[in-house]
């Protein structure tokens, strides 16, 4: 069966190549607005669907991996900042603080309609960062396409005073301790 990312990340891409199995990606193109009074994980599973399902309308005998993260801090939505002055706002807000991403990952099986899902949260805990270090950082990463404002497999290493969390995959956008399990429950196993 052929494996489908439903994503153009170049994140989520460096991370599938590590179990090295073949697969193609595929843009979802979906609204991602969150639903009035949605919960970030339950916005996150949602959209991770609704990927995989957009998708799989031009796979139709595929395995198609959806994802979608956020963050929160304290109940508060984070999401991708766009720009400095955003990521800037952001970092400030989470200096000295403990930020969850939660990860929306689904596993869909257009053939047999099979969906499997979850939310794996994962948490950082940050230093308290001076002005100068914000600004610093993000004119040398400038994460503006990342959710909080960082990026871990880089330079946002330095941000931080401690991880807690059961896969640190999950904070870069793609759950894989949690997809080789949905995987192997399809019969694709990685090993």
């Amino acid at each position: 069966m052929k494996l489908v990312l439903a994503s153009t990340s170049p994140f989520r891409r460096h991370l599938l190549d590590r179990l090295q199995l073949a697969y193609e990606t595929d843009s979802p193109d979906i609204d991602e607005s969150p639903l009035a009074d949605e919960s970030v994980e339950n916005m996150v599973v949602r959209l991770a669907i609704a990927k995989a399902r957009a998708v799989a309308q031009r796979h139709p005998n595929a395995l198609i991996i959806g994802s979608d993260q956020s963050a929160e801090i304290n109940g508060d939505k984070l999401s991708k900042p766009g720009g400095y002055d955003n990521a800037f706002r952001q970092l400030r807000r989470a200096s000295g603080k403990r930020v969850v991403f939660h990860t929306g990952l689904c596993l869909f099986n257009s053939a047999t309609q099979n969906i499997q899902s979850a939310c794996v949260p994962y948490t950082v805990v940050f230093h308290t960062l001076s002005d100068t270090q914000i600004d610093t950082y993000l004119k040398r990463e400038q994460p503006w396409n990342c959710a909080g404002s960082f990026k871990s497999e880089g330079l946002g290493i330095a941000l931080f005073e401690r991880f807690e969390g059961e896969d640190p995959n999950s904070l870069i956008g793609l759950p894989l301790i949690k997809l080789v399990s949905m995987l192997e429950n399809e019969g694709m196993p990685v090993l």
